[in-house]
């Protein structure tokens, strides 16, 4: 019986080291895809900044080419100030109505998303429709 005893604490002994062992390593691996994930976070924040702009005159332009009947005359301009970005949209007269929309509703709508679309990019920017 005291054969049996030894053995048993052998193992029981072994399987510890084992698994102390195995914990050490995953610990170590975490810590460097902590150190990479940070990296990358930087990274992606300041790209976010400059593609968030050009994103929002992009989000502008697609939309009101999308509703106009003359999407070549689709022009956003771009204006940055001390209280944000100014995009002015500028569409043919004959379009104009369908850009503002009933009660100005599709203008609204527009100036919604691109008030959503600053705010992850950290500014404020504003809609002109001429």
């Amino acid at each position: 019986m005291n054969e049996t005893n030894t053995e048993e604490t052998g193992t029981e002994e072994t399987g510890t080291e084992e698994t102390g062992t195995e914990e050490t390593s995953t610990e170590e691996t975490s810590t460097e895809e902590t150190s990479t994930e940070e990296t990358s976070t930087e990274k992606t924040s300041t790209e976010k900044t400059s593609a968030e702009k050009t994103s929002m005159k992009e989000l502008i332009e697609y939309i009101a080419k999308s509703i106009v009947n003359l999407p070549d005359e689709v022009v956003v301009t771009e204006e940055t100030s001390d209280q944000g970005i100014t995009l002015k949209l500028q569409v043919n007269e004959e379009d104009k109505g369908r850009v503002i929309g009933k009660q100005g509703r599709v203008a609204e709508a527009m100036r919604t998303l691109l008030r959503v679309k600053a705010a992850k990019a950290g500014t404020r920017a504003n809609l002109e429709i001429i």
